[in-house]
């Protein structure tokens, strides 16, 4: 069983930047994709970006890219998403999912999740 914890997030200004970190413990975190998602109130969950079990491959949703960086360190058992030029539709609860060698934008391809950091992001 592997147990995520997300810290990082708060309250930040239209514009500004935040880095969420995602941090593993309970089992080899190196054997593990990652993936970060999203939930604004009245919305669905969805996806934003995700690293593969090395590190070595990352996708990202097309809102996102080029404005937030999926990283990890696994001698951290952490993964990072950096996230720059914040808009205030970014505003959401953010989670992140885990499960062995997953790599993939779909929700159920993770069996392990965080209980979430809010992101305001103020206009």
């Amino acid at each position: 069983q592997v147990h995520l914890v997300e810290s990082g997030g708060g309250l930040v200004q239209a514009g500004g930047s935040l880095r969420l970190s995602c941090a593993a413990s309970g089992r080899t975190f190196s054997n593990y994709g990652v993936a970060w998602f999203r939930q604004a109130p009245g919305k669905e969950r969805e996806f934003q970006a995700c690293i593969n079990w090395n590190g070595g491959s990352t996708l990202y949703a097309d809102a996102v890219k080029g404005r937030f960086t999926i990283s990890r360190d696994n001698a951290k058992n952490t993964v990072y998403l950096q996230m720059n030029s914040l808009k205030p539709e970014d505003t959401a609860v953010y989670y992140c999912a885990a499960d062995q060698f997953a790599y993939s934008r779909s929700a159920k391809q993770y069996a392990h999740w965080g209980q979430g950091i809010q992101v305001t992001v103020s206009s």
